[in-house]
């Protein structure tokens, strides 16, 4: 061939850079151009036999184009420059489609200049997989942010995954590469082929802004459909409109925390895990005969491991294919909200998995992570940290906050491990941690980010109501304080030291609880420093540590009595309440990702007890507005009794500031105790309104018949007081008449 062709207008590096699928820019050289022969179109198409040029609307033929190069480049003159589709032979096979390289740019100047300045709202709207219509045509168009490859193909099914067939068109201003493929249509699969700066061909990478992927342990985007979730026909307009009022301080808001994948095995059918339809007509309707305000899932993010429980996530767009499409998920909140029922998602921003297809070095560069693995790389998870002061960094995981929100209506953000990312040497021993620009060690970056995220949540129209919740385990000042004053700007935080404190002083025996009594009054001293959620979550029932029944020291009868004793001070304490599921029905093994909670236990008297009583105690939570109005007001709770060590017992007032008042005793020993005197503000009668020892919930019937009133006879700095009978290892709940 001669150095050039005049037929074609292309030299010899173009000829060889196009077949080899190394050219800057492609599109220059491909599809219909003006050349000194006329106007001639060329085409990379491996291993087609031959190729013709026809007009779109008349189906003329325009021309013949010639193989030029064995690897694949055709090309030739046609009649007239007009819309044309390509008829291609493959060896028999034929195929019409549009010529991806006869279109022009998909993103427009604003949308650029948004993606540029790292707007999360231009990475919803642009980047990703979105089927459309350019010029007339339907078909897919493809964004992703790469700045720093030397070339970001499309691969599929569609073209053979062969990465010369959709070499994609680099948009310098923001460092993001597109292209529409027409024809293509939602429920095709994907992946990226990038080629890094040096020449390195990485392994195909999926999209980190895809709606939708293959199953595991597939690992493919999918082009979602995206007007089916974008353009949800949903019901839930009664629940949006008051759902701020039902996730206020004073709002009752009892979690019901749930693994998805493993709820409820169908054992029948290879043991799998429910899709969002089954997950709606049994989950729904069992958390709200439960009682709970909210059921809360473990991270749905599409994530390659299931052992990680979701919450090393890769797609963090995308529902997780284990349960079906992602317009299901669409389906599944809607139906909860109809029914009355709140939707929290747990949501990972401080780090995602290396695996070879995800984020990791994702242009060839440390794109997502820091370069420095003192900052980049988490030592306890083996997982990459995400830079969290680069601005498109930022602006991803923001979109990906609000996509939840926007997209699935989701009612509040679970944000997980948010002291990793507080804290520089957070698990890291001297010298393997790398001090802020003023030599301390907290993370300015990721704080800034999570007061952005928080006032995005808090301000951006579509989300009125929701909420976000910290998963934060130190005491880091003002973590649900408001942003201007300081604060990161969460609604609540979990109270992991109440956790903790508490648990510890069940587990001893109750002869030695008198010597750790502090531990369950210590939690009211910092009770008001923030907004809290008591957790009984996950986390507490994995690693070896049991289950909350096997924490519970003594014989059954008595761990089975603890326990229930626990749930009631749980439930009438200051806060909002959280149990991860199989915790409601006392289940003995710890949680098990590829079983399912122990439902055959509800048998038993005693595990069906306890399940009674978490129903019982979340209605009356809900019902009764001195258990939660005041919940973040010093003036809402009382010790009445906070200094009997000798006996175990707790004794607080809790009332809503208008008149209504519950007294709340608790006997943490198996000795019941006669003639127990507790002061009283209020004078008259008391209704024994809960007792977890009833013979109901597998207790042994000791209490107050019900009904017990007043003497005059001061107590306590009380001017009035109880004379009560205390059930054996139980809390019993009073009412003023």
């Amino acid at each position: 061939m001669a150095e050039r062709d005049p037929s074609v207008g292309l030299d010899a590096v173009d000829i060889e850079a196009l077949v080899d699928a190394r050219h800057p820019d492609p599109f220059s050289r491909l599809g219909l151009h003006r050349t000194s022969a006329g106007h001639v179109v060329r085409a990379v198409l491996p291993g087609a036999a031959s190729v013709a040029v026809i007009e779109r609307g008349s189906n003329a033929l325009l021309g013949r184009l010639t193989r030029i190069h064995p690897g694949g480049l055709f090309a030739g003159v046609v009649d007239r420059a007009a819309p044309y589709r390509l008829c291609i032979d493959w060896h028999s096979v034929e195929q019409e489609i549009e010529d991806t390289y006869s279109f022009g740019p998909v993103l427009d100047e604003d949308a650029l200049q948004r993606l540029a300045r790292s707007d999360p709202y231009a990475v919803l709207e642009c980047l990703g997989a979105r089927p459309c219509s350019h010029a007339g045509v339907p078909g897919v168009r493809f964004a992703v942010w790469a700045p720093n490859a030397r070339r970001v193909s499309v691969v599929g099914e569609f073209n053979t995954w062969d990465g010369r067939r959709h070499p994609m068109r680099l948009r310098h201003v923001a460092g993001v590469w597109e292209l529409f493929v027409p024809r293509l249509a939602a429920g095709a699969r994907y992946k990226y082929e990038i080629v890094a700066s040096n020449g390195h061909t990485l392994p195909l990478k999926a999209d980190p802004c895809a709606m939708q992927t293959e199953r595991t342990p597939a690992t493919a985007s999918v082009v979602a459909d995206v007007a089916r979730i974008e353009q949800h026909s949903w019901s839930d307009g009664a629940w949006m409109s008051r759902r701020a009022a039902l996730q206020t301080p004073a709002a009752p808001i009892s979690i019901y925390e749930v693994h998805p994948e493993s709820w409820l095995r169908i054992d029948e059918e290879g043991h799998r895990g429910l899709n969002w339809s089954e997950l709606a007509e049994r989950l729904i309707p069992y958390a709200l005969g439960m009682g709970f305000t909210h059921v809360e899932f473990l991270p749905i993010a599409e994530h390659p491991f299931g052992g990680s429980w979701g919450y090393q996530p890769l797609s963090p767009f995308a529902p997780s294919a284990r349960f079906g499409p992602p317009e299901g998920f669409a389906e599944f909140v809607d139906r909860a909200h109809v029914a009355g029922l709140g939707v929290i998602l747990d949501w990972v921003s401080a780090h995602f998995p290396n695996d070879a297809h995800g984020l990791a070095s994702f242009d060839g560069t440390p794109l997502y992570e820091h370069a420095d693995p003192r900052e980049g790389y988490h030592q306890d998870w083996n997982t990459m940290i995400y830079n969290l002061g680069r601005n498109e960094v930022s602006a991803f995981l923001i979109a990906s906050a609000l996509a939840w929100l926007l997209r699935y209506h989701v009612d509040a953000l679970r944000v997980d491990a948010v002291a990793s990312m507080l804290y520089r040497d957070y698990s890291r021993a001297e010298g393997q941690w790398v001090p802020n620009i003023y030599g301390g060690r907290e993370n300015l970056e990721a704080i800034a980010f999570l007061k952005r995220v928080n006032h995005e949540v808090a301000h951006a129209p579509g989300v009125q109501g929701a909420i976000t919740i910290a998963e934060e385990s130190t005491a880091w000042p003002g973590v649900s304080a408001r942003i201007e004053d300081g604060g990161l700007g969460f609604n609540f935080k979990w109270n992991m030291g109440w956790m903790h404190d508490t648990l510890h002083y069940m587990h001893e025996d109750p002869v030695y609880r008198r010597y750790h009594h502090h531990n369950m009054t210590f939690g009211m001293v910092y009770a008001y420093s923030e907004r809290f959620v008591l957790p009984l979550s996950h986390d507490e029932v994995v690693h070896g540590k049991g289950s909350l029944l096997g924490k519970m020291p003594g014989d059954r009868w008595q761990r089975f009595a603890n326990l229930r004793a626990y749930f009631a001070f749980m439930w009438t304490h200051p806060g909002k309440k959280l149990l991860f599921m199989g915790g409601e029905f006392a289940q003995e093994a710890e949680f098990d990702h590829d079983g399912s909670p122990h439902w055959h236990l509800l048998d038993d008297a005693m595990h069906h007890g306890v399940q009674l009583l978490v129903r019982d105690l979340n209605r009356l939570y809900a019902s009764e507005p001195a258990l939660h109005l005041l919940d973040a007001d010093p003036g809402g709770f009382e010790w009445l009794v906070g200094d009997d060590s000798g006996n175990s017992v707790f004794a607080y007032r809790r009332c809503d500031g208008a008149g209504r008042e519950v007294a709340v005793v608790c006997n943490f020993t198996p000795v019941p105790r006669h003639g127990y005197r507790v002061g009283m503000q209020r004078a008259g009668e008391w209704h024994e309104i809960l007792n977890t020892d009833a013979g109901l919930y597998g207790g042994s019937n000791v209490g107050n018949s019900g009904l017990v009133v007043t003497d005059n006879i001061a107590s306590h700095g009380k001017p009035q007081s109880l004379l009560l009978t205390l059930p054996p290892l139980a809390t019993i709940v009073l009412r003023a008449a």
